[in-house]
This record gives structure tokens, sequence and C-alpha cells, in this order.
């Protein structure tokens, strides 16, 4: 398998796996614990901590906001975070938030603790993305959320309420604010994450039916890890009392969305993927897909020191609302056309607003190699089948460059621009792939 510096040649491989894959920490896990462990009392350790750029920006963040980072000079991926207290340094100060979705957005409520201006901003791909549901939110709890240019995008300039600065408060009533349930969950967690400072605590009313719910579940298990467990996860109210987070060492487990890839790719080529340290009590929601690989025909197995996915007979379609694991459409979309019936995905509207119009986007690509695509209003229907490979776009969109190269381990001829996006939660794929597959 080669590459070049903007397109990346996939090889097409002829031959069962049989593969140990390790995947890097998860950057969902980690970003949550690290607004945790810099808002802490004391030192914290992080371990597994994933090397991409979105834990590379919130890194950077919450340095700059006045927490002590340093990563371990025997690995990278063990960090030491010397927490603030949630006392901010004082604004005012720009925070680059790069392409990073959630460090943008947990950022910005972390903000709110602090005194003076802050500017968050990012990349041009970033300054795209929505964030309106949680500026609103912001202004409903009396923070000064001004803009640069259009209401609910960043750069915006965040004037913190120093809540830090004026003592606990624990005696205050809780603040409430209403936020939809059907749009980004990384919203709701940004507000989470700040909850316990807030004086009486926070109580959040959901004025839609809450998707997403197993990454507020993640962002509850984080915050109960670093001390905080008053924290209630209800259909219609999510409520966090008035705490502090306390300094630990905490294990970041393997990222669940980037062991899709590895499973999909048994799932395609056959033979057995094994996963270490992904096993039967992982936190992430994501971790379901292998559940969703087992419906289709795979063996899965799952212990408590990693999972396991086969295929060695045939692969079957399947109708399946995704609205839980929105994050894995491009792969199971990549599946698909490998399957000896239709798949159809729903409930997963919302991905258009993602990195990239994860529908849209994603099936104009498979089209290209002559995969039988159509977008439907809240996902996508594959059918069995394909032409050719084929230069694929990815949009800036680092799910989407890697379920398109695990696509083209059995497609010939795939080619898979800016490959270099992968950067943005698993720096080291392309060479993860190479192992994976041995010389075909």
């Amino acid at each position: 398998m080669g590459s070049s510096s903007d397109m990346y040649h996939v090889q097409h491989v002829d031959h069962p796996l049989d593969a140990v894959v390790r995947v890097p920490g998860s950057k969902s896990i980690a970003n949550r614990a690290l607004v945790c462990a810099a808002l802490a009392d004391g030192e914290s350790v992080l371990r597994n901590v994933p090397g991409g750029d979105d834990t590379a920006a919130m890194l950077e963040c919450v340095s700059l906001l006045g927490a002590g980072v340093a990563a371990s000079t025997d690995t990278s991926t063990e960090v030491t975070v010397l927490g603030t207290g949630a006392v901010l340094r004082d604004g005012p100060m720009t925070l680059p938030t790069q392409l990073a979705g959630t460090t943008s957005r947990f950022i910005t409520a972390v903000c709110a603790l602090g005194s003076g201006h802050y500017e968050i901003d990012g990349l041009a791909p970033l300054r795209a993305r929505p964030m309106g549901p949680l500026h609103d939110a912001l202004v409903s709890l009396g923070v000064s959320v001004q803009p640069s240019g259009k209401w609910g995008h960043l750069p915006v300039v965040i004037e913190g309420l120093g809540v830090a600065h004026a003592g606990d408060g624990n005696t205050d009533v809780a603040r409430t604010v209403q936020m939809p349930g059907d749009i980004s969950s990384q919203y709701i967690t940004a507000l989470m994450l700040i909850a316990p400072y807030l004086g009486g605590g926070l109580r959040i009313e959901l004025t839609t039916p809450l998707v997403s719910r197993p990454y507020v579940a993640i962002t509850a298990a984080v915050m109960q890890s670093f001390g905080v467990s008053d924290v209630i996860v209800a259909d219609a109210v999510i409520s966090v009392g008035p705490g502090r987070y306390s300094a630990c060492t905490y294990d970041i487990e393997p990222d669940a969305s980037s062991a899709s890839y590895p499973f999909a790719a048994a799932a395609i080529c056959g033979g057995s993927v094994r996963v270490p340290d992904l096993g039967n009590d992982a936190l992430q929601g994501d971790a379901a897909f292998a559940d969703v690989l087992a419906a289709m025909g795979c063996t899965v197995d799952r212990g408590v020191d990693g999972t396991v996915v086969s295929r060695h007979g045939v692969l079957t379609g399947i109708t399946i609302d995704m609205a839980e694991l929105s994050d894995l459409v491009p792969t199971l979309a990549a599946i698909a056309p490998f399957a000896s019936s239709p798949t159809e995905i729903t409930g997963v509207g919302f991905i258009r607003a993602k990195e990239s119009d994860r529908l849209g986007d994603l099936v104009g690509e498979l089209r290209k190699c002559g995969i039988d695509a159509v977008e439907l209003e809240d996902g996508l229907r594959v059918q069995p089948g394909f032409v050719s490979g084929a230069a694929l776009n990815t949009y800036h969109d680092h799910r989407l460059a890697m379920s398109f190269a695990v696509m083209g381990l059995r497609i010939s001829g795939i080619r898979v621009h800016d490959p270099g996006v992968v950067s943005k939660s698993w720096p080291d794929f392309w060479l993860a792939l190479e192992s994976m597959c041995g010389d075909a």
C-alpha cells in the first residue's frame, strides 16, 4: 500500500485476515477526562491518551487556561495534568480549537467559569459547524456570548461568569437551561462538565427526545471517576448537583469508533481481527458496532481483555436505526456493498452537519465506484455490488477516509484523497492498515 502527500493507494487484499490491531485511546473519553482533570483539585495522570488532533487541541486549550500539562518522557500516551481547581487564567486570550468539534464546544462552556474575555476560534471547516444551541444555552445562564460573524458559529468571544472566584456557592439553587435532545450530544456534555461549579448545579430540560444517549452516559461515567457522582440522566431531564472534581489516575479505553475499521476489515475480507483492551465492560456506545456485525453474519467474542470479530460465512445486509451509532454510518456503508442483500440505515439525518455531510458526501463517493447507494431523508440505502475503484474525496472527514480505505481492501483501485485527515483521531491509521493486512 502506498501514499503520496495527497493520495493514498489502497492495496487489494485477497486473503482472510488474522490480525491483532491496537487502536488509540478514545478521543471522546480523553477530551472529557482532560476537562475534568483541568478543573480538578490536584494532579491527575491520564493513560492511553490518543495522539490525534482533537486531543492535541484540547491539551493546548486547557494549558492556556492554566492547567499544568506534561507528557511522560517514557510514553507520549501518558499525560499528567495539574488541575486549576476551576480558577482559570483570566482573559483576554484566544483559544485555538483547530478542527476539533468536541474541543471547541467543551472549551466554550469551560470559559463560562473564568473571568475576562475568551475568544474561541478554529479553522475554516470548524467555523462552518453549528454551535448555536450551546451559545443560546450559555446566554440563558447569564454568560456573554459575542460572535465575530454569524450567530451560532466560531469565532466567538465568551465573557466568563467568574463563578469560581466567588467561592463554591453550593447553597445556591440549581440553574435551569433548556436544550433540544435530538442534536449533537456535545452541547449537553459541555454543560454537564461545568455544571458542578455553577452554584447549586444545573438542570438541563430536554425539549426533544435524547439521541446519542451513550455519549451522555460516557460523560456521566467520566465525571464520576473524577469524584462527581450526583448526575442523573433521565428521558426529559439531566441534572448535575454541585461539587468539585478530584484528581485521579484514569485509564482511557481504546476508541470504539476507531475499532470499527479493523472490525469492518474482518467483515469485508473474512478471517479474524482482535482489538485488545476493548472488552465487555466498555463505556462507549460505539462498542455495540460489533453486535451490528454479528447481525450481518460475523462472530463476535468479547472478553475482559478485548474483542474478536470473525467472518467465515456469508455477509447479509441489515436494516438498522443508527441514531446511537451515528459516527459509524460511514463504516457500515463501506461494508454494505459486500453483503448478499441491501442495507438500509435510518435515524441519522443529523449527521449531515458533522465534519462533512456524512449522508450526501458519502453516497456521492460510493457512487463513483459503481455502488448503488441512495440518500434518504434520515439515512441511506446501499445495494450489494460494485463496479471498480475510484479516487475518493474525503471532505476533511477522517471517518470517510478510514471507511473508504477499508472498502478498498476488496475493491481494486481505491485511492483516498487527503490521507493526512486521519490525524484527527488515528494518526497511525495507514500503518495499522498495512500491518493488519500483511502481504497480499
